[in-house]
């Protein structure tokens, strides 16, 4: 008698062990990070090659594994009940649902759970053959038991292709990014630039481009010194060219092409055509995305075009570094000083800017969370929740920011203050 109960109870204690790790597995391989798992693949892992396999027909996987934990829990529960019913009669399933639910919860549910959320790919990769074995052994049951639950699904108006809500992989990659942001694994330089490079496919040309009224631009019927000097004086490497209208751009001079014909010439003018060096203008839709313009600069073998709007009135220019700042942030080159003046903190807290800083760079250097999607620079962003120009001195408040109009030149807003909003003191 003592020798059957010592056998019923090591039995009862071999099922826990099993409902824990089914329950453990299930945890740690629908968990699992994918893309480590990949990674470990192309590197060679067979354990990791055979995760995937698993995960790719997640319902099938999930479904073995409840059906032996299932399975393990009720044999558990019966066979709990045959030992303490000798013992303890008609009391017994009382006894025996306190005490199996308990010894469930503890050792196989919380338990190994717990380890599987704590080193969720160590598990994965330790219980993955001896999952897979048992998958591929339950595979016709689990065929079967799926047929019979989506026929019941069916019946309530249910299809397979309307299980759930489809998540954007690029929302879903964004998502973890700033959840490991948070949590202080993935550094904010790092955070803005893995995020800026999937903004490439949803920021237009418009969002990123040097606006012509910071553009420099030469006119094609200056004599040639003039010209020549207004091209070198411009600091830039390449300068568009207009004729009769500033709207009218019939080219793109390289400075480097016109000083080395210069050089090449001893310094002479005379039967110097500048315009002979000019390449063909390229112009681009202001509504094409930074993804397809950045894709479009590789095909091209350049990385400046000329920037147009639907009326094909021009708007201002592209470059290949316009781009890369996106991603990277602005890095000033080597005509540039540290501090170019368009962000300066004040004592008080607040922030004189200029008008026309992008809201994305304030956001990156400040940490902030203004929006964007209506419009590009800070002067835009008050014009649009204005819903009016603004005169100077006017103050506003939206999205928890304070914003006063310091300079104003005729429509434009050329400066403002914007004071963040207070940090609450962390919770004692």
């Amino acid at each position: 008698m003592g020798t059957t109960i010592l056998v019923s109870i090591g039995t009862l204690a071999v099922l826990l062990v099993a409902s824990g790790f089914f329950s453990g597995s299930e945890t740690a391989l629908t968990a699992v990070s994918r893309g480590r798992m990949h990674q470990l693949e192309k590197d060679g892992s067979r354990r990791a090659a055979a995760i995937n396999r698993l995960v790719e027909n997640r319902e099938r996987l999930i479904g073995a594994l409840l059906l032996g934990n299932t399975f393990v829990n009720i044999l558990a529960s019966s066979l709990a009940t045959d030992v303490l019913a000798v013992r303890f009669g008609q009391t017994a399933v009382i006894i025996t649902t306190i005490a199996m639910t308990l010894l469930v919860l503890i050792f196989a549910e919380v338990l190994p759970k717990t380890l599987a959320i704590a080193r969720t790919d160590r598990f994965a990769l330790a219980v993955v053959l001896p999952v897979q074995f048992f998958v591929s052994l339950l595979a016709p049951v689990v065929g079967a038991v799926q047929a019979v639950v989506w026929w019941v699904l069916k019946l309530f108006g249910f299809r397979p292709d309307l299980s759930g809500d489809i998540v954007e992989p690029h929302e879903d990659i964004r998502g973890t990014v700033e959840v490991y942001h948070q949590e202080g694994d993935v550094g904010r330089a790092h955070r803005d630039m893995l995020t800026g490079v999937l903004d490439l496919r949803e920021l237009q040309v418009s969002d990123a481009m040097i606006h012509r009224r910071s553009v420099v631009a030469v006119e094609a019927d200056l004599p040639a010194e003039r010209l020549f000097d207004a091209i070198i004086s411009s600091g830039h490497g390449r300068v568009p060219v207009w004729r009769d209208t500033p709207d009218n751009i019939v080219g793109v001079i390289r400075v480097g092409d016109v000083v080395g014909e210069y050089v090449r010439r001893h310094g002479s003018f005379e039967g110097f055509d500048i315009l002979s060096t000019m390449l063909d203008p390229w112009f681009v839709p202001d509504t094409t995305t930074l993804e397809e313009q950045l894709r479009a600069f590789r095909y091209h073998r350049s990385h400046f075009a000329l920037v147009v709007d639907e009326y094909g009135t021009w708007q201002g220019i592209i470059t290949r570094e316009d781009i890369l700042d996106e991603i990277l942030g602005d890095i000033p080159d080597d005509k540039e000083t540290g501090d170019r003046g368009s962000v300066r903190r004040q004592k008080d807290g607040s922030y004189v800017v200029d008008g026309t800083v992008p809201i994305r760079d304030l956001n990156r250097e400040l940490d902030w969370n203004l929006p964007d999607h209506e419009a590009t620079t800070v002067a835009g962003l008050v014009i649009h929740e204005a819903r009016a120009i603004p005169e100077a001195r006017q103050r506003f408040a939206f999205h928890g920011f304070q914003f006063e109009i310091l300079r104003k030149q005729r429509n434009q807003i050329t400066a403002l203050r914007i004071t963040p909003p207070e940090k609450q003191p962390p919770s004692p």
